[in-house]
């Protein structure tokens, strides 16, 4: 499977990283190594689908130029989703498939389903408070994180307090706090290993089909 990269900073380095190791997989284009570069139309029209790791402020010109090469992508910038509309017409217009994520980590998945449903036994009983940690590097440019936000939005009352601080490359936790005792779950990425390879099984999923999906309908 051929994979076009887009943006190589920490993440794009990993996949391509995995990608060597891999008989399924080739990078067949690099674009945006830093800031002076451009895109790399003429290698991304020969990828199966690209796979992006940038920046909130550049990531929807890149699902447009992406698409109107009639290519499908993989979309692992976060901090975009209040444009989620535009990105929804983009993929309909240009006849794509999109799948994007605030977590392509797979242990990450689980324990958002692991935190909604603590929630819901949790909510029979109101003497246990809630609330929210995530801890990132201090080159994490989104703050809260994409992870967090979406936590929070399957917890009604959830806050999040965030840390960028380090080289942690995530933590995030939900715990439920009483008087009397506390439960808390919690997922901690010991490396960008995880991310990437969620990032190349998205684009597995991904490279033959139309529409907008998110990482969890993986699941």
């Amino acid at each position: 499977m051929k994979i076009a990269l887009i943006g190589y900073g920490k993440m794009g380095r990993e996949v391509e990283a995995l990608c060597k190791g891999s008989s399924r997989f080739e990078v067949v284009s690099i674009s945006l190594r830093d800031k002076k570069n451009k895109l790399d139309t003429e290698g991304i029209k020969k990828a199966d689908v690209a796979i992006d790791f940038t920046a909130k402020d550049v990531v929807l010109k890149n699902i447009e130029a992406v698409a109107k090469l009639g290519k499908n992508i993989v979309v692992g910038t976060t901090g975009w989703q209040k444009d989620f509309n535009k990105v929804e017409k983009i993929v309909k217009k240009y006849k794509i498939g999109l799948i994007y994520g605030s977590n392509f980590s797979i242990g990450a998945n689980i324990f958002f389903k692991m935190a909604e449903f603590s929630a819901k036994l949790f909510s029979k009983f109101p003497e246990y408070d809630k609330y929210g940690l995530e801890i990132h590097h201090k080159a994490k440019l989104d703050s809260p994180s994409g992870t967090a936000l979406k936590i929070a939005s399957k917890i009604k009352g959830l806050s999040f307090t965030s840390i960028r601080s380090g080289r942690n490359p995530g933590f995030h936790e939900v715990v439920f706090d009483s008087l009397a005792d506390g439960v808390t779950v919690s997922h901690q990425a010991y490396n960008r290993t995880g991310f990437a390879k969620g990032a190349l099984l998205a684009a597995e999923f991904i490279k033959n089909k139309k529409g907008v999906y998110s990482f969890e309908e993986i699941l």
